[in-house]
Formats: C-alpha cells, sequence, structure tokens
C-alpha cells in the first residue's frame, strides 16, 4: 500500500519518519478549516482529519493519512494566529493555565475510514513580558495552533503535560501507527 500524507506539515512528515515511514505522495487537502457556529472543539477537530481524508482522491492502492490540531482553552479553539497580536493574545491566555491540545488523525483506504481523537493536557507556566515578547520576536508562532511549538522554545513554558507529546506536535504516533496497521501500513523496523 501507498502512504500518502494528506498535509502540508513539515511537523508530520518528521513524525512519519520516526516511524521509518517516507509517503509516497504529499497531497494537502484544501478545505474550508473555519469551525461552525457554537460547534464544540472535540467535534471540530475530528470533522476537519475526517473532511481533510475524504476531500482527497483515493487510488485503489493507496492509504490517504490526515490529521488535524487544535488548542482549546475552555469552550474556545485557539487554531493558528492571524497575526503577532493574536500570538499574543493567546500567550496571554495560556499563561499559568492548563489547556487541551486535540489531535484527529483520519485513516482512508478502499474498506473505509478508520479515526483517533487524541486528548493531551498541557500546563503552561506564568510567563512574563520578555518570556511573551522573546517569543513572539522568533517568529516560531506562525503557523502553529495556539500560537506555539511545543518542540521548539515554547517546551521552555511547559513544565507538564498529561498525554501525547508527539500529538501535541501535530501527530501522535502510537495512534496513528495503530490505524496504519489497520490500513496495511506498517511502521518499518528501526535499526
Amino acid at each position: 500500500m501507498k502512504l500518502i500524507l494528506g498535509s502540508a506539515s513539515p511537523r508530520r512528515l518528521e513524525l512519519l519518519a520516526q516511524l521509518g515511514l517516507v509517503p509516497e505522495a504529499v497531497r494537502p487537502a484544501d478545505i474550508d478549516e473555519t469551525p461552525a457556529r457554537g460547534e464544540d472543539p472535540r467535534a471540530y477537530v475530528a470533522r476537519m482529519a475526517r473532511e481533510k481524508a475524504m476531500a482527497l482522491d483515493l487510488g485503489a492502492d493507496e492509504v490517504i493519512l490526515a490529521a488535524d490540531t487544535t488548542v482549546t482553552c475552555g469552550r474556545r479553539i485557539l487554531g493558528k494566529p492571524a497575526d503577532e497580536k493574536e500570538a499574543a493574545e493567546f500567550l496571554w491566555l495560556l499563561s499559568g493555565r492548563r489547556h487541551h491540545v486535540l489531535t484527529a488523525v483520519a485513516v482512508r483506504d478502499a474498506g473505509g475510514l478508520r479515526a483517533r481523537l487524541v486528548d493531551t493536557v498541557v500546563r503552561f507556566r506564568p510567563l512574563s513580558n520578555a518570556d511573551v515578547n522573546g517569543y513572539l520576536a522568533s517568529g516560531e508562532w506562525r503557523g502553529k495552533a495556539g500560537g506555539y511549538a511545543i518542540q521548539g522554545r515554547a517546551g521552555a513554558f511547559i513544565p507538564w503535560i498529561q498525554g501525547s507529546f508527539t500529538g501535541v506536535v501535530g501527530l501522535p504516533l502510537a495512534e496513528t501507527a495503530t490505524l496504519l496497521a489497520a490500513a496495511g501500513v506498517f511502521a518499518k523496523e528501526m535499526p
């Protein structure tokens, strides 16, 4: 089976490489990612992963892997910040608080669609003006759900998580490997 990654995320590509998997192709899905009015964050992220997987053409010998990650604080969905001002707003909202990072994974093959949702609780330490301004100046917040990357400089803001570290990065590896194996794509033996 040929693995097709339905995402343009370089982080998801790197995470797949940790499993020894290199997709045959990368085909990002072009869908509207606007949350529906009043949509629950869990329902939203699960819907996004499913819609991305379903939006792509599927060959008979292909398996499509799609995913979506969002950060939630209460019922508020913190997507990718539009600009530095919104990134600062997100960081101050998360400062000193726990929040959830939801990553939904969808795997589609000729037999249908399989999906999992992984919920990880993340706690930020209280942030200072220097923390927030330094992080914003780094530009690392761009293109990141919630305006931060746990695998980068923002890791220094996070003393505690409960759940999947790779899920926070963008692809929970244990759950992804299980879904891919069910579709006939197996992680390679590591040397």
